[in-house]
């Protein structure tokens, strides 16, 4: 960047220059000073501040409770010049012991609730101290751990980072957004993380199968079941990315479903309102009630009632599930800051390296640190057992010279330190005993001096310490997973026509295009009204969950829910309001069934082909092609047909065919194959399925004939013959119907 100065003395520098340097400033502020943890403690500054204001306050586990308003003030006067409300809910977040799975702030008064976590108290009412785990990231500080830096106004000094006994950045997870970059780690179980890092220090070439054994996953503060497979979970942990699944737990209760866990930061007054809303819209007619009957003894418990106990409860919560809070999705982002200073996305294994490597340091500099103390105690004691075994000649150089420091130092070759130390001993220390006493003491420091050299002069001695230690913190901290993980199917919300109630309804199609519904199967449809110059044109049977299909003129479907069709009572409305057929097309003909519901289709051609209810359905308001029809024929309503069976096929010119089904296709859309064989002008007029055991009545005008299936053999054959004529007086057939 260049940077010039005027005759006036005034630096000069162009502005992109001036915004990417500032810009840029920031953004390593945002990301080391405030957004991302680091792998040492797992802290950010601002949690870091708290925790080191409250112990020099001296607000440990065992002492009284003092106002938070009192360590904010301590916070933000001596280490973090920032606001108080954010000081505060960075606090509170320490303290609730349903937001960190290990909380570090002990509090008393209201902390917020799992419904809701913002609802705590003002700072002016709440009471904190430090919680027994805080011990873990403290007891070590003043033993020449860590690093110290002065505060933002150098009056203080304050730790770079917090002497951590165990891998706490893996224990209470936390999420950040800096610029350009953000962090979400996931809680883990105390115990599982100190096993894995024991093995580690054990192996470092350990296998990941072995580590991820022994770290199965993550381990959050709310007790719900986490249904991310395993495989997935291992590939986040080598990547350092990916998502958590979790979902809450239930079991019936006398026929009622109880929900007893939910997911880590869910909300069960949103959860409750989440189905609520959705029994107001009729999506749930399983559900009659649902209570929160959550009280101190049970935090969580939200109570369904099935309509009735047919009612499907694994599918019906696994529509809650995926429509509702009761399953949640958290994204794993590993992004800390490392040893080296820089912010990275860690795998697992390296997470716990780089904190075994920052571990070892801690406890070498501790154990040197001590090593120096007993050191320089040992050097005191020696010039004090010179005094003792001189005492007199001590006393009487103190009594007679100008500078008895300096004469000391002369005559017994004393250090400063030694001279002093006799100097400033008291006529009480002068006893007899005394002399036993520093001999004592000598003897442990050098038992102790011994220890230390040999801890720091072997890094398998100082392995197996840290190995010990990491094992006394599991055992005085660690505790059950709570989050049992297992696999589970994945949540599907239910179709509409599985929520819809299952009641029989009678479609109804008129000549113009007009649709309704009519309750019940027992319905005339010819007889309802309809408008002047309309009349009936077809109608089918089914059950209000089922799609609607229609049939128009060119061969197109359409489909739409049968449970939205206005009522009979009225004269309908036009289904032009809901698909669009092309320019020109009649409706013809409705099939409301199953989707797995075979049907016969045919035209006035003389093709046909079997097919099935899902394929006469079209997501598309403008339908589909289903059956490829000549220019102006039209096909006929569509037949009910089963399996196995018989179709019986009449011509204009009076010939009918009847052919075993199987030798018909069953397609999903196309022309179809010939039914029956046609003479020069004439067309298929009559089609139907019948069954082997089925009569077959036909009808042409006034008169009518029924044919046993003794009787209709006669007319049997194989597919696209002529067939044979029906007798003088029935050639003209109107229609042609199976029989029971």
């Amino acid at each position: 960047m260049s940077i010039t100065i005027d005759s006036s003395g005034v630096e000069q520098q162009t502005l992109r220059a001036y915004t990417e340097k500032a810009y840029r400033d920031y953004s390593m502020y945002v990301i080391l000073d405030r957004a991302l943890p680091h792998v040492a403690d797992g802290l950010k500054p601002v949690q870091r501040r708290i925790i080191y204001a409250m112990s020099e306050l001296g607000l440990s586990a065992q002492s009284k409770h003092k106002k938070s308003a009192r360590t904010v003030g301590d916070v933000l006067g001596k280490f973090h010049p920032h606001g108080d409300s954010a000081c505060y809910e960075a606090m509170v977040l320490m303290a609730q012991s349903f937001s960190f799975r290990y909380p570090l702030v002990d509090g008393q008064g209201n902390w917020g609730s799992p419904d809701d976590p913002k609802s705590f108290a003002a700072m002016r009412y709440t009471e904190a101290r430090l919680s027994p785990f805080a011990k873990a990231l403290l007891s070590e500080i003043g033993q020449g751990t860590v690093d110290w830096q002065p505060n933002f106004d150098g009056s203080l000094n304050e730790p770079c980072l917090l002497p951590a006994q165990v891998p706490s950045v893996l224990l209470n997870g936390g999420t950040g957004i800096a610029v350009g970059m953000a962090t979400d780690l996931p809680p883990h179980n105390l115990t599982e993380v100190v096993n894995g890092a024991v093995a580690l220090l054990e192996n470092p070439k350990l296998e990941d199968d072995e580590l991820f054994t022994l770290i199965p996953g993550p381990d959050y503060p709310t007790p719900a079941e986490i249904i991310t497979p395993a495989k997935d979970i291992q590939a986040i942990y080598q990547s350092g990315r990916g998502s958590i699944r979790t979902r809450a737990k239930w079991h019936l209760e006398d026929g009622d479903i109880v929900i007893d866990t939910l997911p880590w930061q869910a909300s069960p007054a949103k959860i409750l309102e989440q189905i609520a809303s959705q029994m107001r819209a009729k999506k749930l007619p399983m559900l009659v009630d649902l209570r929160d009957e959550s009280a101190h003894e049970t935090p969580i418990r939200l109570v369904l009632v099935p309509r009735s106990n047919r009612v499907d409860t694994e599918a019906l919560m696994n529509h809650l599930f995926a429509t509702t809070d009761l399953e949640r999705s958290y994204r794993v982002n590993l992004n800390l800051i490392g040893l080296d200073g820089r912010p990275r996305v860690m795998g697992l294994r390296e997470i716990l390296s780089d904190w075994l490597v920052w571990r070892r340091a801690t406890t070498r500099r501790r154990l040197q640190h001590r090593l120096d103390k007993v050191l320089d105690r040992l050097h005191v004691l020696d010039g004090l057992m010179i005094a003792f075994l001189n005492i007199d000649e001590v006393i009487q150089i103190i009594r007679e010279e100008e500078d008895p420091k300096q004469a000391l130092m002369d005559r017994f070759g004393l250090s400063t330190v030694q001279a002093d130390a006799i100097l400033d001993l008291k006529l009480r220390h002068l006893a007899k005993l005394e002399e036993m006493k520093i001999k004592s003491e000598q003897s442990e420091l050098d038992d102790e001096r011994s220890r230390l050299e040999a801890l720091l002069g072997s890094e398998r001695r100082l392995t197996t310490l840290m190995k010990k230690e990491l094992l006394a913190c599991a055992e005085t901290y660690g505790d059950e997973r709570r989050c049992p993980i297992v696999e589970r199917s994945e949540a599907r919300a239910l179709k509409e026509s599985d929520l819809m109630p299952s009641e029989p309804i009678t479609a109804v199609l008129s000549q113009q295009g007009w649709i309704r519904a009519a309750k019940g199967h027992d319905i005339d449809p010819a007889g309802l009204n309809y408008k002047s110059g309309d009349d009936f044109q077809h109608a089918s049977i089914g059950k209000t969950n089922m799609q609607l299909a229609i049939l128009d003129t060119t061969g197109r479907s359409y489909s739409i829910p049968a449970h939205g069709l206005p009522s009979a009572r009225g004269q309908g409305e036009p289904l032009t309001g809901r698909v669009s057929p092309p320019a020109g097309a009649k409706f013809v003909a409705l099939a409301l069934a199953e989707n797995d519901q075979r049907w016969l289709l045919a035209s006035k051609a003389g093709y046909g082909f079997f097919t099935r209810h899902e394929h006469l359905l079209s997501r598309q308001k403008a339908g589909k092609t289903l059956f490829t029809l000549p220019e102006g024929v039209a096909p006929f309503a569509p037949e009910r047909a089963d399996a196995e069976g018989f179709v019986a096929a009449v011509t204009s010119d009076g010939y009918m065919l009847v052919f075993d089904a199987t030798e018909l296709p069953e397609l999903g859309r196309g022309k179809g194959n010939r039914l029956i064989k046609l003479a020069p002008g004439a067309e298929l007029i009559a089609v139907t399925f019948l069954q082997a055991h089925q009569s077959l009545i036909i009808t042409a005008g006034k008169r009518s004939m029924t044919l046993k299936p003794t009787d209709w053999e006669a007319y049997t054959g194989t597919r696209a013959r002529r067939g044979g004529q029906l007798p003088r007086g029935l050639q003209r057939v109107d229609s042609i119907e199976a029989q029971a």
